[in-house]
């Protein structure tokens, strides 16, 4: 039986629900690695940590500034999505600039934290 994965999303920040239109992406930011190569051959990799990262489109429909937004630090993100996992990052602020889009309301808004501060939470079902 087919069941529901993808579609509708619901976004808050430090509780208040949040307009997203689209686009929500997560990374749960552990580590990068890279093969670390010499003329002889494979030597091995290197291995360091990354931020994790929430970033989506997002509507202002008037119920909070998005100026505001700016100053966000040691924030919680949250996310349940269309397939019933939850996915929330922990310990975040807001990165990069809010210009917002008049003609849709639209904006990107970006958060990022310290490695592994993005966790999924599964569905029961």
């Amino acid at each position: 039986m087919a069941k529901r994965i993808a579609g509708t999303a619901y976004l808050a920040i430090d509780g208040v629900t949040i307009a997203l239109v689209g686009d929500f992406e997560w990374d749960p930011g552990l580590v990068t690695r890279e093969t670390m190569m010499g003329q002889d051959g494979i030597h091995g990799f290197s291995e360091t940590p990354r931020p994790g990262r929430i970033k989506g489109s997002i509507r202002d429909i008037g119920n909070f500034s998005v100026g505001a937004l700016n100053g966000l630090v040691n924030t919680t993100v949250t996310c349940e999505l269309a397939n019933g996992k939850r996915v929330t990052g922990r310990n975040m602020w807001q990165i990069g600039d809010l210009p917002v889009r008049s003609t849709q309301a639209t904006f990107e808004l970006a958060f990022e934290g310290p490695a592994g501060c993005v966790s999924e939470t599964l569905s029961a079902a």
